[in-house]
């Protein structure tokens, strides 16, 4: 059983990790980028390690995603401004 919800996770994680890479518009491939992390540390809880599941939480598909937008929102006010 969770041989086969890990395959259904690594399919679902290369499926968003493809989506990034082809998607034209950045913040969709920002948010594709933060569902890989988030379902990557999914599949850390079941590999059982824990620890690194809340680190890839919390850092890269919380921290990193907000981080991203909030980049983007600055280089989009200073195409405009400049």
């Amino acid at each position: 059983m969770i041989t086969a919800f890990s395959l259904i996770l690594s399919l679902i994680i290369l499926a968003a990790a493809l989506a990034a890479i082809r998607f034209k518009s950045l913040p969709s491939a920002i948010i594709a980028t933060g569902a890989v992390s988030l379902f990557s540390s999914v599949l850390y809880i079941l590999l059982a390690a824990p620890d690194v599941a809340m680190t890839e939480a919390a850092i890269s598909s919380g921290l990193m995603t907000a981080l991203f937008f909030m980049v983007l929102g600055k280089t989009r006010k200073e195409d405009k401004h400049g």
